[in-house]
Order: structure tokens, then C-alpha cells, then sequence
């Protein structure tokens, strides 16, 4: 199959099990095609982990899940010294970190400490323990769900940290139909385990290299750059977008153009990807009402 074949069939096969949300699913996959980290928000029970479940088996990556929790250490993310007598030694045991997709599980009811934890992981794709650097694998993904900030026991996520996320994405309740099927249908946990791959790490891997070289022209980047000096400039939010954000925006509109069988990026690319790359990286100003911030620079930034 060709690349534009495999995707669909990761899509088609996601969506036969999360029902009724083809745009969260595309959304999730464009995000790992652009090596980027992905936040899911949302209330308990909608499909988050489902979704995450499903990225990783369908791609075929090796995949561990940590139920964060506000007892949780950074040393139950990352791992542990521990000395051997034997070797009269410290040996250094790896933590669930060292995977190539990592479901950080409700992140926010864990401490600000334990969040950190993952900051150098999710940038450089290592971490630092007893100053020795070690490499994660290749690739490597953090899907991390959180519920909203209003539920009792969370810790909101710092600006630094929600902006290595790539995208930020909610599922919503289904549609009537999809509701009606899925309460008819099997249960879907156990779906999950007859999931076969569609592709290996290594296929996906050269796709996300495919993804990296679609087109961009001059004109498209100067409505990426519109769109940048319109937040900066704009009194609705507390700053603007920054250049890892409007690098972000760019990559994540090469893979909605590879998703959308395209070899070059186009204006609907980048409409597309913008509220999920941008929403959870702007702060609104205290007198500011509206909700979403991508719409705001769909309706006002105009395409040059």
C-alpha cells in the first residue's frame, strides 16, 4: 500500500472502533505524523484512552500506560538507581518513559513536580538521571488525557508545559447514532485486543519524513506569519503565539495536506489544524469571554 492507502486504513480501522469521531482520530494521527505530542480533554468515559489505545496498537508501537495520581513520583516515570551488591554498583532501571508511545493518564491530578517529569522527555526525547543522559526510543510519543480543570483534584498544567504539546483535541459526546451502535455493540475493550497492526515504528517513521517535505509556499507562509503577528498584536490575549507554535502550525498543516492525499499545503490545511494547535497555547485576557481561539483568528485573519 501507499502512504495515502495506509493512513486511511489506520483511520478506517480507528473509527470502526471509536465511533462517530473520524475529526478527533485524523486529528490524533496528524499530530504523531508531525512528531508531535498530543493532550486529550475531556470528561471521564468519552474515549480518551480508547483513542490513545488504538494509535498505538494500529501503528504497532511499543506502548506503556501511568495512571497519574497526586502520589505519583517523577522517579515512577522516569526510573530508578538502585545499587547491586553484587556488581557493588548502581544500576539504573528504566521507567515506563522508555516507550515509544507513553499514555500519561489523567496528568493532571498528579503534582507539578511529577509533571515536570516529563518536560526534557517530551523536548529532547531523553531524560537526565544521576547526570547521565539517556535516550529514549524511536519514535517516541506522549498521548497525555487530563479531565477538565473544574473536577476536584487536579493540577493545572503550566504554560511550559502545555505548550510541548502539539495539539490539544476533545472527543464530546458521540451522535445518536454512534451512541446507539455503541451501546448495542460489543464491548469495546475487547475490540481492542483483536486490533492488528497496519504498519511497524519504522514504516511510520517514513511518513512522518514524507510529511516533513510537502510543499509550502511563500504565500502560505505568509498567512502562517498573518496569523502569529495577529496574536501578538491582538489585546484579546495575555501574548502571543511564539515560534515553536508557529513552527507547530506548519508542521501540523503538511500532515493534514499528506492525510488529505495532497502534495502541497493549502489555506484549508492550515484552517484545519489551527483551533487544535492554538487553543490551549493562548491565555485570554480576564475581560475576554469567548471560548475559542483559533475561530477568533479563522473569522479575522485574512488569507493573503
Amino acid at each position: 500500500m501507499n502512504s495515502n492507502e495506509l493512513l486511511s486504513a489506520i483511520i478506517d480501522q480507528a473509527s470502526g472502533i471509536l465511533l462517530g469521531k473520524q475529526q478527533a482520530i485524523r486529528l490524533s494521527l496528524c499530530t504523531l505524523l508531525s512528531k508531535g505530542h498530543l493532550l486529550i480533554e475531556d470528561l471521564p468515559g468519552v474515549g480518551k484512552t480508547t483513542l490513545a489505545h488504538l494509535l498505538g496498537q494500529l501503528i504497532g508501537l511499543d506502548f506503556q500506560r501511568i495512571q497519574f495520581t497526586s502520589d505519583l513520583l517523577p522517579a515512577d516515570i522516569l526510573g530508578v538507581s538502585i545499587y547491586e551488591r553484587n556488581s557493588e554498583s548502581f544500576i539504573f532501571h528504566q521507567g515506563p518513559v522508555f516507550s515509544q508511545l507513553l499514555l500519561a493518564d489523567e496528568v493532571n491530578r498528579a503534582t507539578p513536580k511529577t509533571q515536570s517529569a516529563l518536560l526534557e522527555a517530551m523536548e529532547e526525547k531523553q531524560v537526565t538521571i544521576d547526570g547521565n543522559t539517556h535516550q529514549l526510543p524511536k519514535p517516541f510519543f506522549v498521548i497525555a488525557t487530563q479531565n477538565p480543570a473544574t473536577q476536584i483534584g487536579t493540577f493545572p498544567l503550566p504554560e511550559s508545559q502545555l505548550d510541548r504539546f502539539l495539539m490539544c483535541i476533545h472527543i464530546g459526546y458521540p451522535d445518536m447514532d454512534s451512541e446507539r451502535a455503541l451501546l448495542e455493540g460489543d464491548d469495546r475493550r475487547e475490540m481492542l485486543t483483536s486490533i492488528k497492526p497496519v504498519i511497524s515504528p519504522e514504516q511510520f517513521i517514513s511518513l512522518q519524513k514524507q510529511a516533513s517535505d510537502i510543499y509550502v509556499s511563500p504565500a502560505l507562509l505568509d498567512y502562517c506569519q498573518a496569523i502569529l503577528k495577529y496574536t501578538r498584536q491582538n489585546n484579546l490575549f495575555r501574548h502571543g503565539l511564539s515560534p515553536r507554535a508557529g513552527l507547530a502550525l506548519l508542521n501540523a498543516a503538511k500532515s493534514w495536506a499528506m492525510i488529505e492525499n495532497r502534495s502541497e499545503v493549502i489555506p484549508e490545511d492550515l484552517q484545519a489544524v489551527i483551533p487544535a494547535v492554538v487553543n490551549h497555547r493562548l491565555i485570554l485576557q480576564q475581560d475576554v469571554s469567548f471560548d475559542d481561539a483559533g475561530q477568533q483568528i479563522l473569522e479575522h485573519v485574512v488569507i493573503p
